[in-house]
């Protein structure tokens, strides 16, 4: 009698699971029917990067997302730079709709997929780069690699690389929660929890989510609000599209990645030679930097401009997109 309740136990666990399963990939289909990538797919050393272009002009702009963002954390600032010259945004490896990577996520490997990216795309050099957060890092270490093909930088409140070197006990407990967060969420998404939860929220509905949050957290209210916090911040026409992307286990596994790799990445770009003095830039802080970040910024800023967005969290592109797209216009200009 035992052994038969754990027949049917298991049974039940099995055709359950097997549902969920069914039911994601039913739902990943109708994903990839119903939100196409809004640019153009091109192939870089035989994986495809996602690539939005927009405008006319020169020089062309280059807009670089945050550690887990993709291209439409950029759709506001794309638009509008492109009532003024040309500018792309792009989706990193394992980020948005391209391709998995099949290297460390570390800054040599992104800045020269990057390089790559832009010239099987044949768009041509001197290039603005607009970078937020981790991306501004990126952007750095780009102009310090490719000189040549830089004529000026804007820095959103960039990710200071010694912040990031040699992590103090606390910030490695905050990358071990992040990392174990993106693999829980991985789990939950091939599972089709992560589609149901969001389905639920889009509808009003918070218990679902909430346990979910709890689930790959530990936390509930707190994580669900500050996720859905911001990305209320971006045009409600992306919103469809993010969800898509996070019902798909490659997005966490890629946060994963970029966690797990995130003190190599800044060693590295801590190792890069300074851009050179004759490329402009314009760092703007968040105003909640700390101390320690905002002497960073100032010291980024030492032959440029530095600007406190005093109405701004981290996410300036999105609290105060006027100082970015007036410090990309002041960059123009002087390129």
């Amino acid at each position: 009698m035992a052994l038969l309740l754990v027949v049917i136990i298991c049974s039940g666990l099995i055709g359950a699971i097997a549902g969920a399963v069914l039911y994601q990939g039913i739902g990943s289909r109708a994903d990839r029917r119903d939100y196409p990538p809004p640019g153009r797919l091109v192939d870089v050393g035989g994986r495809r990067m996602h690539l939005v272009e927009s405008g006319a002009g020169s020089p062309v702009v280059v807009l670089e997302s945050g550690i887990a963002a993709s291209c439409l954390n950029w759709t506001n600032i794309h638009a509008e730079v492109a009532r003024f010259t040309r500018v792309c945004s792009y989706d990193r490896a394992s980020l948005g709709w391209s391709d998995s990577a099949k290297t460390p996520r570390v800054t040599s490997h992104l800045v020269d997929e990057l390089h790559e990216l832009l010239k099987a795309a044949n768009l041509p050099a001197p290039y603005v780069f607009a970078g937020h957060s981790y991306g501004g890092m990126l952007v750095r270490a780009y102009a310090a690699k490719y000189p040549d093909e830089v004529a000026g930088l804007v820095l959103v409140d960039p990710l200071p690389p010694r912040e990031w070197m040699q992590p103090s006990e606390e910030q490695a407990r905050i990358l071990r929660w992040g990392v174990r967060l993106a693999r829980r969420g991985a789990l939950l998404a091939r599972l089709g929890i992560v589609r149901v939860s969001l389905r639920m929220l889009s509808a009003g509905g918070r218990t679902m989510p909430k346990l979910v949050a709890r689930l790959s957290s530990g936390q509930a209210e707190s994580t669900l609000s500050r996720l859905v916090g911001e990305v209320q911040k971006m045009p409600p026409s992306t919103w469809p599209m993010i969800r898509a992307h996070w019902c798909q286990p490659k997005g966490f596994l890629a946060m994963s990645e970029y966690f797990t790799s995130l003190p190599r990445s800044a060693t590295e770009a801590a190792a890069c030679s300074e851009p050179p003095p004759d490329i402009p830039v314009v760092v703007l802080s968040a105003a909640n930097c700390t101390s320690a970040q905002l002497a960073e910024h100032v010291a980024m800023a030492s032959r440029g401009r530095h600007i406190i967005a005093e109405k701004s969290g981290h996410w300036i592109h999105l609290d105060e997109p006027d100082l970015v797209l007036d410090a990309i216009r002041e960059i123009l200009e002087k390129a």
